[in-house]
């Protein structure tokens, strides 16, 4: 079912507010967040965010992470994200379960390699990988100890092991591997048996896959260029998906607009960010 009819260029970046109990998303090209009946207008492009408290949430615009007030629709800059660099903007990211944010960064034309994924843990900015194209599917393990990501461009799913608190340890190992396939992984959510669910861009669906990296199923949605999954409702088991619109005819109308649909399955809530 459509959850919201609003047709976004780039749909991205759900969130389902744990205290607010209300999903918030974005249009990255439209440069806003969303949730139902409202919309923020931003001069920049503006992509994920995590929730601090009831009002407030860390979000990721091109070239910064803002302190963004949904009460009085001000924000507050937290740190520079690539600022000295026009050639990229922020794209997926999501908080972990020791309080950080990560979020990555692309070309706005998606130039090769020119991205990066970044770690926000209280107060500081740290880079943790880069040389990537099209960074997707940040999300985490539910015990914390594993981080997985991909660079769409590869069709491959990475993971690596987190220490106690959140940072990466070791080099990323192979999860969920797509070559040879046609289908395209974008942003991503785990829900709380461990399952990996990862929209499928130009796919219409969004696939879960076991913690053993093994096919588990998918749901299909009438959008097809489907970017990005976050679990929410009275008890976390609607599936949410942003869809986008992007070099698709305007007389498609199913393509840009936000959907759910309930699963047999329960997402884990979104974690807070410390800052």
């Amino acid at each position: 079912m459509i959850h919201d009819a609003t047709r976004c260029a780039l749909g991205e970046g759900p969130l389902w507010h744990p205290e607010r109990k209300t999903l918030y998303w974005f249009d990255i090209l439209g440069k806003k967040l969303l949730t139902s009946g409202k919309h923020w207008q931003f001069d920049d492009y503006v992509s994920a965010a995590g929730w601090v408290d009831r009002d407030r949430m860390v979000m990721a615009s091109q070239h910064a992470l803002w302190l963004f007030n949904l009460e009085t629709g001000t924000r507050d800059r937290l740190c520079d994200l690539e600022a000295d660099n026009p050639v990229t903007r922020s794209n997926d990211g999501r908080a972990d379960p020791q309080g950080g944010f990560w979020i990555g960064t692309m070309g706005i034309e998606a130039e090769e390699k020119a991205g990066a994924i970044y770690r926000y843990y209280r107060g500081t900015l740290r880079k943790l990988f880069g040389d990537l194209t099209i960074t997707n599917a940040i999300c985490f393990a539910p015990d914390g100890k594993t981080a997985y990501f991909t660079d769409t461009t590869t069709a491959m799913i990475m993971k690596v092991d987190l220490d106690a608190e959140g940072w990466p340890v070791g080099a990323p190992g192979l999860h969920i591997d797509l070559r040879g396939t046609g289908l395209n992984p974008d942003g991503a959510v785990v829900d709380a048996q461990g399952n990996l669910w990862h929209a499928q861009w130009g796919a219409s669906r969004v696939a879960a896959y076991r913690p053993d990296g093994n096919y588990l199923t998918h749901v299909s949605f009438a959008g097809k260029q489907t970017s990005c999954p976050a679990f929410g409702g009275p008890d976390l088991s609607t599936l949410f998906c942003t869809t986008a619109a992007v070099g698709l005819p305007e007389d498609a109308t199913d393509e840009g607009r936000t959907y759910a649909t309930e699963t047999g399955y329960r997402g884990q809530a979104e974690h807070r960010v410390l800052l």
